[in-house]
C-alpha cells in the first residue's frame, strides 16, 4: 500500500451530482474525501454544514476528512462528528485553546488534524503534536478553490515534516492548495504524504486517469 494518499476536495465537485461525484472519486482510486467547511467569517466564503457531511458519509465508505475553516470551531465539533467525520481539523489561528480543542476531537473518537495558514510558523504546533494525527499545511490562503500554489511555504512544510519525524508518532503531513500534476513532486519532496486536490481532480476529464498520472509522479519517492 502506498504511503501517499490522494484526498479530492468536494469544494470543486459538481454539487448537483455530489453523491455521484464522491462515488466516482472512490472508484478512481482516491483514498479519502476532503470536505472544506467555511463560515464566511474566518474565511471570506460560505460552503457546507453537517448535513452535507452526512450526505457524503451515506455515499461512500472512504474516510471523511473535514477541514473546519471557522471562527468558533469548538461550537461545531459535536455536529460534525455526528455527521460522520473520520478526521476533524481545526486551525491554529482560530483556536483560543488549541490543546483543549484537539483533546475534545480525540475524546470524540475521531482523528485530530491541526491546520496552519501560509503565514503561521511551524513552531506553533510543536507542543500539540502528541494530540494530533495529521498536520495540514495550507499552500494557499484558505477561502476559495482554484488558487495558485504559494511556493514560499515549502521551507515550512519541510520544518513540519522534521517536527513530525522527531515526535516519533505516525502523523500524516497533508498539503492543500494548488496541488496538482505540476506541484505534486515538489510537495512530496518537502515531506507531504497526503494531498488535497480540488479543481485539479474534479476538473480532470477522467478521474481515474488523473489518479494514475499522480501516482506515476509519486512513484520515485515511495
Amino acid at each position: 500500500m502506498s504511503r501517499f494518499r490522494i484526498a479530492p476536495s468536494i469544494l470543486s465537485a459538481d454539487f448537483g451530482r455530489l453523491a455521484e461525484e464522491v462515488r466516482a472519486a472512490g472508484e478512481a482510486g482516491a483514498d479519502c474525501i476532503h470536505l472544506d467547511v467555511m463560515d464566511g467569517h474566518f474565511v471570506p466564503n460560505l460552503t457546507i454544514g453537517p448535513d452535507v457531511v452526512a450526505a457524503v458519509t451515506a455515499a461512500t465508505s472512504l474516510p471523511r476528512d473535514v477541514h473546519l475553516m471557522v471562527s468558533r470551531p469548538d461550537d461545531l465539533l459535536d455536529a460534525f462528528v455526528e455527521a460522520g467525520a473520520t478526521t476533524l481539523g481545526v486551525h491554529v489561528e482560530a483556536c483560543h485553546h488549541l490543546h483543549r480543542t484537539l483533546q475534545r476531537i480525540r475524546d470524540a473518537g475521531v482523528r485530530a488534524s491541526v491546520t496552519l495558514n501560509p503565514a503561521t510558523p511551524a513552531a506553533s504546533i510543536e507542543h500539540v503534536l502528541p494530540l494530533v494525527d495529521q498536520v495540514l499545511v495550507m499552500t494557499v490562503n484558505p477561502g476559495f478553490g482554484g488558487q495558485a500554489f504559494i511556493p514560499e511555504v515549502m521551507p515550512k512544510l519541510r520544518q513540519v515534516r522534521s517536527l513530525v519525524d522527531k515526535s516519533g508518532r505516525a502523523i500524516d503531513v497533508q498539503v492543500d492548495g494548488g496541488v496538482g500534476l505540476e506541484t505534486i513532486e515538489e510537495v512530496a519532496l518537502h515531506g507531504a504524504n497526503v494531498f488535497v486536490m480540488g479543481s485539479a481532480f474534479f476538473r480532470a476529464d477522467d478521474y481515474a486517469d488523473f489518479v494514475r498520472r499522480i501516482r506515476a509522479r509519486l512513484q520515485p519517492y515511495e
